[in-house]
């Protein structure tokens, strides 16, 4: 048996030594090492030579919508609070714009096998303009119609019901994420984020009704106000939620970096030992009720997707987290969105003036991105298969990238030992295996062959790994 897929051992003396701030490595390089010269004219090329390729790989579409009609406090992602729906129709006719210059790129047999919506809050699109948007993203590149295409969308339950959600189903989505956080009345209240089980059972269950394959949920530990057993009650409403798949993300405070997290009182929230055993608690609940570990922040059903891909070694990780769509090129649409063609990331600007200036001046909004190099394509595949499967053979990775990889990796090897002798990995002749105790701990494990930590000029804001 891979001692990767063991129940993780949940120590927090050994997790307290080893938290620090760390990439979460959906990306390697990650985001803070893209540069302004990547500019349109380098992503066209990229394209190009993507479709040149013997076989060229199908594609994943993220497309972001930024508008949310309330903040809540925590958020750290890109969107714009309005209750002037005319924005959305502004920033559409952006988008379709930019979807006529992207598509035509791409050669029209590689298939979207994959389709993201995330935001802010995708939902602020009513079901005419949702319908406006797929099709005309159906009209410029090829929809899959396999009966393995994952077409999803992040829903907030506060403004979507079930007739909305009953809409999506027509409209071709097929998975759905929900975010939760926390049913605690008072985290609530201090997040601005007032939910009801009941408005989010009714989007869960119109999902399943209408034949989504799949719903996932969100919480977050380490928010104002959380305790221990405020946040059990929640996760009891959670598992009689029954979701195939629950993600519990750390909550990062970085007040000067995120303007609505200064709404937070620093002095509410968890002290460091609480905000672990929130976590702790999580895993022990989520795992008795049947989930399974995935990974990082993952847990999923025994029998859903990424359980079987991680058993049979397929698992692979980009920017929506742990995928089976790994092998996509992935599309990014709307403001702030990062690609991945080939050895490549791209990120549009992150602004609306930026993103609607440059198609206004009929360019893509391309403002940085990072075209790979062979040291980094070595070290992308090596963490990815630490995060995803636990294991590495390090002879038949030598192997397959023409180095000896003790010699290679010697500084990194030096860095690891640390980690085997508090018995996070067991490092052999020939691998390098997660432990159990490391389960919980795959970034710290994973910064160990980073490149490019040492390397900062100043300090990228990085969450706390647990």
């Amino acid at each position: 048996m891979n001692t990767s897929l063991a129940a993780p051992t949940f120590d927090p003396a050994l997790i307290t030594r080893y938290d620090s701030a760390g990439p979460r490595y959906t990306s390697y390089p990650t985001a803070p090492q893209f540069r302004a010269d990547f500019d349109e004219a380098t992503l066209r090329a990229v394209i190009r030579a993507s479709n040149e390729e013997p076989i060229p790989r199908p594609l994943s579409l993220y497309v972001h919508v930024p508008f949310c009609l309330s903040p809540c406090f925590y958020c750290g992602c890109n969107r714009v609070i309005t209750h002037d729906v005319s924005k959305a129709d502004r920033y559409l006719e952006r988008l379709y714009r930019e979807i006529e210059l992207m598509a035509p790129l791409f050669d029209r047999d590689r298939p979207v096998r994959q389709l993201h919506f995330g935001g802010g809050t995708p939902n602020f699109l009513d079901l005419p303009r949702m319908r406006e948007l797929m099709e005309s993203l159906a009209r410029h590149f090829s929809f899959s119609h396999e009966s393995r295409r994952e077409y999803g969308i992040e829903l907030d339950p506060r403004f979507a019901d079930g007739d909305y959600v009953r809409g999506l189903a027509e409209l071709g989505f097929n998975r759905v994420s929900v975010g939760i956080q926390d049913f605690d009345p008072l985290v609530q209240q201090a997040v601005n984020r007032i939910q009801s089980v009941a408005q989010t059972r009714e989007v869960l269950e119109a999902a399943r009704a209408s034949g989504f394959v799949s719903a996932s949920v969100d919480l977050i530990y380490g928010l104002p106000r959380q305790t221990v057993a405020g946040f059990d009650r929640t996760l009891g409403e959670v598992i009689a939620l029954a979701p195939n798949r629950v993600a519990v993300y750390g909550y990062a405070h970085l007040p000067t970096l995120f303007k609505a997290q200064r709404q937070i009182e620093a002095n509410e929230l968890p002290d460091p030992a609480t905000r672990l055993a929130l976590f702790g608690r999580a895993l022990e609940r989520l795992t008795a009720a049947g989930y399974v570990y995935v990974g990082m922040d993952h847990f999923a059903r025994a029998d859903d997707e990424l359980v079987r891909a991680q058993r049979a070694g397929t698992l692979q990780r980009n920017f929506q987290g742990y995928s089976t769509h790994g092998d996509c090129d992935i599309v990014g649409l709307g403001v702030s969105a990062i690609g991945r063609i080939g050895d490549s990331y791209s990120q549009s600007a992150r602004d609306l003036t930026g993103y609607y200036a440059a198609l206004d001046a009929g360019r893509l909004p391309i403002v940085r991105g990072l075209a790979l190099d062979a040291d980094d394509v070595i070290r992308r595949e090596l963490i990815g298969e630490l995060m995803c499967h636990g294991v590495l053979d390090m002879q038949a990775f030598g192997a397959r990238h023409r180095l000896r990889f003790e010699d290679y990796f010697a500084a990194e090897l030096r860095r690891l030992q640390r980690l085997a002798d508090d018995g996070l990995v067991v490092v052999s002749e020939r691998t390098i295996q997660v432990s159990s105790r490391g389960r919980l701990l795959l970034r710290s494990i994973a910064m160990c062959f980073d490149a490019y930590l040492d390397q900062q000029v100043a300090p990228a804001r990085y969450s706390r790994t647990i």
